[in-house]
């Protein structure tokens, strides 16, 4: 399924407190990912960097938003998951301002995420830290569930179908 072209126009902060939106990322290929430091998924990152650095000059991003709103699993402050990014695992990948996923107040931009379907037909709101959201130039979103590593073969083919439509 393919989000609203109009999803690319939705504002929100970096970590460091510009404002951006999918759109600036022209027509790379993203996976956008809520993140947390705290997490028994943690250690996901190391495969979201490996991700970034294998494909990154092909026109990939993976795009962070930490989020506080599972078990209290990224508490800190911007410069506290900065730091953490870095110096535990080397991210080079963009991080955005902490991000509600779900909820009252959850962000437009997983608001319209969370209308995508993931393998199992089911849609609906973050289950947990490290859900993925692959977004292809053509809109074209896939969806995978926190479980799912960042390089499962069928995330892996999401991305390649994404920077295949830039050839």
């Amino acid at each position: 399924m393919a989000i609203d072209p109009q999803v690319r126009d939705i504002p929100f902060q970096t970590i460091d407190g510009e404002q951006k939106t999918l759109a600036d990322f022209g027509d790379q290929t993203l996976l956008v990912v809520n993140v947390a430091s705290k997490c028994g998924l943690t250690p996901q990152y190391s495969k979201l960097e490996e991700l970034q650095k294998q494909y990154a000059a092909q026109g990939f991003t993976v795009v962070g938003f930490p989020s506080n709103q599972f078990l209290g699993q990224e508490p800190g402050s911007a410069e506290e998951i900065k730091e953490f990014c870095s110096t535990t695992y080397g991210i080079s990948f963009p991080l955005m301002e902490k991000t509600v996923v779900n909820g009252k107040n959850q962000h437009p931009l997983y608001a319209a995420l969370t209308r995508e379907k993931d393998a199992d037909g089911k849609a609906g709101k973050v289950t947990w830290n490290f859900e993925k959201f692959v977004i292809a130039p053509d809109g074209t979103v896939s969806r995978f569930r926190p479980q799912t590593q960042p390089d499962a073969p069928e995330v892996v083919a999401a991305i390649e179908q994404g920077l295949a439509q830039k050839s």
